[in-house]
Parts: C-alpha cells; structure tokens; sequence
C-alpha cells in the first residue's frame, strides 16, 4: 500500500513540530483576533478554530458557519498565520477553500463513514489542498487507513493524520484512550504519513496536556493539535481541555525532543508500544476480577464452595494449550493463570468473610 505525497513543509515552532493551535470554536470575532495575536505573540505559525460544530447531542454551540471564515481570513492578513478548520460535507469543503483556509481536517466521526469521506474527497478532486483525517471514533485502523486513501486517490498528495485518541465506554484517566499502539502501526505501515497528535481530545483535562504533548514527542510524531483560548473558561465549547496561549507556551518550551533515527530510536518504539499493550493488559485483568467477583457473590448466595478445582485444572489445561499454538510455553502460562487464580481467589474470599 502506497501513499503518493508531497512534504507538508509546514511552519515548524519547534526544532521537529509543527503546531496547530486556536479555540475549539470560532465564538465572535473579537474572540478569533483575541486568541490569534496572542498565540503569534508565541510564535505559533498555524491558527485553528472550529467553524461548523455539530456536537454529540443537539442544543450545545454549533459553530456560526459561513458568518465566521471572514474571520478567518483577518486572522491571516494581520498575523500572517496559516488557518486551519473541519469539514464534514462537500458544502464546508467549498466554503473553506473559496475564504482560503489553508489546511482542512477530517473529524473522527467522519473518518467513520467512507460514504462520507467519498464525498469529501469527490470535492477536494483538483485541489491543491492540506488535508489532515483524525481517526475515527472506534480503533479501526484499517478505516482510518481507508479514509487516507480515499483522499489521496482524489489527487491531494499533502495528507497527515491526527491521532486524538478513541472512545471508551467505561470511565477512564483520559476523554479518549490514546490506544498508542495503534498511531505506532499506522506509523509503521505508512512511514511517509505525517502524524499530528490531538492531546486536547485525548486527555478532556488541560492538566494531562502537557504530559501528553511529550509523549507524542518521545513517539516520533510530527507535530501536536491543540486547543488554546484566549478565556478557557469561557469557551462555549469543550472548556475543560482549552489552555491560553500563555500556557501553551510554556508547554511547548518544556518540550524535549529526541534522536528520531537508529537503534536507540527503534527500541524506544517498541517499548512504547509494549507499555501500551501492558495498559490494555492490566484493565482486560481488571475486567476479569470484576467477574470473579461476581462468580463470588453468585457461590456464596448459593453456598457453592469458593474454588472449583475441575474448573481450575480445565483453566490450565485449555490456556497452556492454546499458549503452546501461538508460540508461549506452557508453563509461563500455567504461572501467569495460578497467579491471576489466587488473585480471584483471594477476591472471592473477601466476599465469603462480609
């Protein structure tokens, strides 16, 4: 699989990064130019702001459309920053381009649909535009890949993506599961394919950003999305995970970058992806102490004794095999199964003794 592309050559605020930064949502006029000059006053060269805003549910802030891309393009005649924006139907995508926004981004939910995709890239056709596809809202990464390829097979050949992180059901650290393992693939697969980290959306807290930025650094990838406001707590959208320009830069002048190339680089790829792998680890053995938990309750109001040994050997026997097939001796499983066995033991003890 092959990209055909050009260098983004995109202004760079660090020795390696890009930034694109500006408020979730282009509010009034005075708060575009407000957020704008501050962050140039930073030396941030890309300016974003949300101008169509359709949300989860209906009745929050939905972007003023049209009305605000002459702001727009202020932002670029007084700061002589580029400006970025989403779109989501081939109307935004004509729109955007004839007020000369500079870079183009495809939101997650949107990455989701290949019908609408299609007809994203069916308006880009001979456009010289930037365009940038977050990931979509599940971790599908064979979507993701397919919404870049749609785009690119309209002829825009200055592509990136953004990683901004997936949904969860559950309640977790983060707004969006960095799943991590995931951008090192897309990486993997597509070495040539700029990636943006999107810790605003990862993270939901402006708190985490900071730690999240130096991660996406420490990755290797190519530059960072982040929301930034002139009056946070203000915002009409997505308060909670905006910053000012004062403390984006702080942020970013904490930022340490490292050697991108050889050995040391490679090893560092796969350790993240192996910390990555031991998170989900960690939470599927959480997942499964609440079910033996559960199995607790259920043993002792139905005077069952806590352990089950023909289960337990059924356990060992059924997991050291399927562990020999894909390549993992069977006693490093029979260890890893005894000790997760205690653990649920032990959980289901502290029930029996309530």
């Amino acid at each position: 699989m092959e990209l055909q592309l050009q260098p983004l050559n995109l202004p760079s605020d660090q020795e390696r990064a890009f930034i694109i930064a500006g408020p979730c949502s282009a509010e009034t006029e005075e708060q575009v130019m407000t957020t704008a000059k501050q962050l140039a006053g930073k030396g941030c060269h890309i300016f974003r702001a949300g101008i169509w805003k359709p949300r989860t549910k209906p009745g929050g802030f939905e972007g003023h459309g049209e009305l605000a891309l002459p702001w727009m393009e202020r932002v670029k005649e007084e700061t002589g920053m580029l400006t970025a924006t989403e779109v989501a139907t081939p109307e935004h995508v004509e729109l955007a381009l004839k007020h000369g926004i500079d870079i183009l981004w495809i939101g997650a939910r949107t990455t989701a649909n290949p019908f609408a995709v299609q007809a994203l890239a069916d308006a880009l056709q001979g456009s010289d535009a930037t365009v940038l596809v977050k990931n979509p809202v599940n971790p599908d990464l064979e979507l993701w890949i397919g919404a870049l390829l749609r785009i690119n097979g309209a002829g825009i050949q200055k592509l990136g993506a953004i990683h901004r992180g997936f949904s969860s059901y559950e309640k977790k650290l983060y707004r969006n599961d960095p799943m991590w393992q995931i951008a090192i693939e897309l990486k993997r697969r597509l070495p040539q394919l700029p990636i943006v980290c999107d810790p605003s959306h990862i993270s939901g807290r402006r708190d985490l950003i900071a730690s999240l930025c130096q991660e996406a650094m420490d990755l290797g990838l190519d530059g960072l999305m982040v929301e930034s406001h002139c009056n946070p707590e203000e915002a009409w959208s997505d308060a909670s995970q905006q910053v000012t320009p004062e403390v984006l830069d702080f942020i970013v002048s904490r930022l340490v970058f490292r050697d991108t190339k050889g050995q040391a680089d490679k090893l560092k790829d796969y350790r993240h992806e192996i910390d990555a792998l031991d998170d989900e680890l960690i939470e599927l053995l959480a997942k499964r102490m609440k079910v033996s938990r559960n199995i607790g309750q259920y043993k002792k109001e139905m005077g069952l004794t806590v352990v089950q040994t023909r289960r337990y050997s059924e356990i060992l026997d059924k997991r050291g095999a399927q562990g020999s097939l894909l390549g993992i001796g069977r006693e490093c499983i029979k260890s890893i199964f005894e000790n997760i066995h205690e653990e649920s033991v032990r959980q289901q003890m502290e029930i029996f003794n309530k």
